[in-house]
C-alpha cells in the first residue's frame, strides 16, 4: 500500500519538473506522468505523482514552498512588528530556542529571523608593535575560515528546520538567516534597535548550571540592555505548550508600567482561557497584612480592561520570591514567568541586579521580559 503510486498536482511540463525537483530535493521520490516524449516542452496535464506514505510531508512542502525554495537571506521589507530575532550559536539550545519562536512565529503570522555572531581572532589576540605594519596574513585567513564554519553551520540549521517542518514537528514559518561580525550581545542589541522585531527569543541552561555562568551570559547581558521583549526558554522546558500558556506569574510593581506590561502582554499570548497571578514583591519594611489599596486597585483594572482572563493578586517579601513562586508553582503549574525590566547603568545592574536578572539564574519556567 505505501508503494503505491498518487498523483499530487497536473501541470504544465515546466512546473511539473519544477515541482519535481522540489520534492526530489527534499528526499522525496517523484515520476512525471503522460509527458510527450517526442516535444515535452509542449505537454500539457503533466501528472506529479509520489508514493503514498510520502503525502504528509509533500503536502507540507507544497503548501509552504517559500520556505523550501531558494537561500534563506534576510528579507528588509517585513513590517517592523512582524519579526522574531532568534539568536543561534548552533548548539541544541538553538534548536530548542528555534522551537519556541516557530510556535509564536506561527500564532501571530510572524517571520523568524536566524542571527549569528562571531568574534574576529585579531580582536581578542594580543595587539603586537613593529617598526612597520604588516598585514597578518595567518589572522585574515584564520576569519575568514571562522566566517565559513559559521555559514556552513547555519545552512545545516537551516536545513534541520525545513526537515522539522517537513515532518510536522515544528508549524510552517517563514525564515530568514544572518551572520554578522561581533560581541554576540552587542550584534543582537545593534540588529534589534535597527529592526526593531516584536520579539528576541533566546534559550538558557538549567538554574543548576546558570550558576556557574553568573558572569559572561549571553542572555543576561541582551537582558539587561535591550529594549525589546524577550522570552527565554530554560533547557529543561518543553516547547509543545509554547501556544498553550494557562499559567502566568505577572511580577508587578503598581506603577503605571504595569498596564505598559499587560498590554505588551495579552498583545503577544492569546487572552482567552489565560489565568494571571499578579505577584507583588514587597519591601522589607512593608509589613502589610492583605492587599494594599494599591494591590486592590491593579487587581480591579485587571479584570475590567481583560475580561477573558482570570486573575488573583498575591504579595511576598523581597527576600522569599524564590520561596514564593515554589509555593504558587506547587498549587498551579507556572507555564511563564511576566517581568517588567528597567533600564540600568552598568554598575547598578553589576551590584543591584533586576528581578529578570535574578529569575534568570534561578528559576527553570520560560520568561517573558517586557522593558519599560
Amino acid at each position: 500500500m505505501d508503494d503505491r503510486l498518487i498523483t499530487i498536482a497536473i501541470h504544465t511540463y515546466e512546473r511539473a519538473l519544477e515541482l519535481k525537483s522540489l520534492l526530489e530535493s527534499e528526499g522525496i521520490e517523484a515520476v512525471l506522468q503522460n509527458v510527450n516524449l517526442s516535444s515535452p516542452i509542449i505537454s500539457s496535464g503533466v501528472r506529479v505523482r509520489i508514493k503514498e506514505h510520502d503525502l504528509p510531508a509533500a503536502l507540507r512542502i507544497i503548501e509552504n514552498r517559500e520556505i523550501f525554495v531558494g537561500p534563506a537571506v534576510t528579507s528588509l521589507d517585513l513590517p517592523l512588528s512582524r519579526r522574531i530575532l532568534v539568536p543561534v550559536d548552533f548548539t541544541p539550545m538553538s534548536i530548542k530556542a528555534c522551537k519556541a519562536a516557530f510556535r509564536i512565529a506561527h500564532a501571530h503570522q510572524a517571520e523568524i529571523v536566524l542571527l549569528n555572531a562571531f568574534v574576529d581572532p585579531a580582536l581578542t589576540a594580543s595587539i603586537q608593535l613593529s617598526d612597520t605594519l604588516d598585514f597578518d596574513v595567518a589572522g585574515a585567513q584564520l576569519r575568514e575560515s571562522i566566517a565559513k564554519a559559521a555559514e556552513n553551520s547555519m545552512i545545516t540549521l537551516c536545513d534541520e528546520l525545513k526537515h522539522m517542518i517537513k515532518e510536522g514537528e515544528i508549524p510552517p514559518v517563514k525564515f530568514t538567516r544572518e551572520i554578522t561580525e561581533g560581541v554576540p550581545e552587542d550584534a543582537i542589541n545593534a540588529w534589534a534597535k535597527k529592526h526593531q522585531p516584536m520579539l528576541i527569543v533566546m534559550a538558557t541552561r538549567g538554574a543548576d548550571k546558570k550558576e556557574r555562568e553568573l558572569v559572561g551570559s549571553v542572555t543576561a547581558e541582551v537582558l539587561d540592555t535591550s529594549r525589546t521583549p524577550i522570552f527565554t526558554i530554560p533547557e529543561s522546558a518543553s516547547t509543545d505548550t509554547i501556544e498553550r500558556m494557562r499559567h502566568i506569574v505577572f511580577f508587578c510593581t503598581l506603577t503605571q508600567e504595569d498596564m505598559l506590561g499587560l498590554d505588551a502582554l495579552s498583545r503577544l499570548f492569546d487572552e482567552s482561557m489565560l489565568r494571571v497571578t499578579l505577584l507583588h514583591i514587597r519591601s522589607r519594611k512593608d509589613a502589610t497584612h492583605g492587599l494594599t489599596a494599591a494591590e486592590d486597585a491593579l487587581l480591579r483594572y485587571c479584570r475590567e480592561n481583560y475580561p477573558l482572563c482570570t486573575f488573583e493578586m498575591m504579595s511576598a517579601a523581597s527576600d522569599q520570591s524564590t520561596e514564593k513562586l515554589d509555593s504558587i508553582d506547587r498549587t498551579a503549574k507556572i507555564n511563564m514567568l511576566a517581568v517588567l525590566n528597567k533600564k540600568k547603568n552598568v554598575f547598578a545592574r553589576l551590584f543591584n541586579p533586576g528581578m529578570a536578572h535574578r529569575l534568570l539564574f534561578r528559576a527553570d519556567i520560560p520568561m517573558i521580559v517586557i522593558p519599560v
